[in-house]
């Protein structure tokens, strides 16, 4: 027969063409009962070594692939047939399964329009600083080099959160009540490991966050969608069996809207009386465009009810996978646990790097240069809304605005086509309510805002008053 493969890899000849002959029992070109050359013959036509051949040989008997016959030669074996390819499987998830995988920004071109939400200015981080400090924090000061990171984040880095919490949010906590997360995600996910059980009720927005609802549920939890108005989440519709309640506070997604102070304290309250806990996502809150906001749901927390859950993802980067959470001592090995069951440890340098990012005051200048750009888009959104039939919903802070109006209810993927990328209030509500646009300037090109959104209206089947 004949036996064609490929040992241009120089070095190991032996590897070389052992991968050579697995590759063609794996591919069909060598079945079962097929003769192979014998190993002087094949290590003339090779140009390399009999003995090469020989321990190539020996090594894939060993394996059970091929067989020797003594007076006959060596033969391809019957274990070595290729196992007809499965054109489905036969594993299917468990019953109520339901979350396949959604779209990412990263999937698709970046749309000519982009209304996207949640979606910082990437161009506006600065690299060059990140990948200095990367480089010099790679050396893993006070770290061995092949040790583990501890589960609940690097101390360095737990205490510089802390700082920072303190300072820019007056989230008051220790080091030790930190714990390092990949992502708003993972912390939810914590938590939720933690703290519910099959069948526990969890009370979240609507309109709301989709991913979390979709995240409680895929633990067992009943989620209660809770509806809000101007002052944010509806605590007297707040179910009395409760177990958790997620609410975004600082600027409500998607609405923006901030919860008042005085719902702030009916939901500390509920959470006293029902043996509640509140999950407070302080979700886009870094860019303010007027007044200092509230206080945090965790700075007037009294009874250690409230887990507080941060990310640079808006602030920084989606892509560096860095987040947090400030929780009340009594469940902070218990998350820091969960944490260490999900993926072990975080990763030792970067964490290096963001410690020191923190330190060294990078983060807020960044976070000041960036709002100085991003107000400036905010007032580009406004200025185009102005005099169409929408009523945007006041907010003070974050990368979106949202706008109630009359849309058809396939606007989103109707201007698709032309380049625009919006999404609508339905697509994140689960009940009843008013309709509308969230309309994310984060990613938007400053010269296109203005040109997009009259193509939108124009959609929309808006008139200008």
């Amino acid at each position: 027969m004949d036996l064609s493969l490929d040992l241009s890899e120089r070095g190991d000849r032996a590897g070389a063409l052992y991968r050579a002959l697995r590759d063609a029992l794996r591919e069909a070109r060598l079945v079962p009962g097929d003769r192979l050359p014998s190993s002087r013959t094949l290590a003339g036509d090779l140009g390399i070594s009999r003995t090469t051949v020989a321990t190539v040989y020996e090594r894939l008997v060993a394996e059970g692939f091929l067989e020797a016959r003594v007076g006959a030669g060596t033969f391809v074996s019957e274990v070595a047939a290729t196992p007809p390819r499965c054109a489905a499987g036969s594993l299917r998830p468990r019953p109520g399964w339901r979350w396949p995988p959604v779209a990412v920004s990263g999937d698709s071109p970046v749309p000519a329009y982009d209304f996207r939400v949640g979606i910082p200015d990437a161009s506006l981080f600065p690299f060059e600083t990140w990948r200095r400090i990367l480089a010099a924090e790679s050396r893993l000061r006070g770290h061995s080099p092949g040790a583990y990171g501890g589960p609940a984040g690097l101390p360095r880095l737990r205490e510089a959160i802390a700082h920072s919490v303190a300072y820019g949010r007056g989230v008051r906590a220790d080091p030790d009540e930190v714990v390092v997360t990949s992502g708003t995600q993972q912390a939810l996910d914590v938590v939720a490991r933690v703290l519910l059980q099959p069948g526990d009720t969890v009370a979240v927005e609507d309109p709301g966050y989709a991913a979390a609802r979709d995240l409680f549920a895929s633990h067992g939890a009943t989620v209660v969608p809770v509806r809000v108005d101007a002052e944010g989440l509806v605590v007297d519709e707040l179910p009395a069996r409760t177990r958790l309640v997620y609410t975004t506070p600082s600027h409500q997604f998607p609405l923006g809207v901030a919860l008042s102070l005085a719902r702030r304290r009916e939901l500390l309250t509920f959470a006293a009386r029902h043996d509640a806990a509140v999950v407070e996502d302080d979700y886009d809150s870094e860019f303010r465009f007027s007044e200092r906001p509230l206080e945090p749901l965790h700075a007037l927390d009294r009874s250690g009810r409230v887990v507080y859950v941060g990310t640079f993802s808006k602030s920084l980067l989606p892509s560096l996978r860095a987040g947090y959470l400030v929780a009340p001592p009594s469940l902070v090995d218990a998350l820091s646990g969960a944490k260490q069951l999900t993926d072990g440890f975080g990763p030792v340098q970067p964490q290096a790097a963001l410690a020191r990012f923190l330190e060294e005051g990078l983060l807020g200048r960044h976070v000041r240069r960036a709002a100085k750009v991003y107000g400036e888009r905010r007032a580009l959104v406004l200025a185009a809304l102005d005099g169409l039939p929408v009523e945007v919903v006041p907010s003070a802070a974050g990368l979106h605005l949202a706008a109630y109006a009359a849309v058809p209810p396939d606007l989103a993927e109707r201007v698709r086509s032309e380049g625009i990328a919006v999404e609508t209030i339905a697509q994140h509500r689960v009940g009843a309510g008013r309709d509308g646009l969230v309309l994310g300037y984060g990613a938007a090109v400053t010269d296109t805002i203005r040109p997009g959104l009259a193509r939108l209206a124009l959609a929309a089947g808006w008139t200008a008053s």
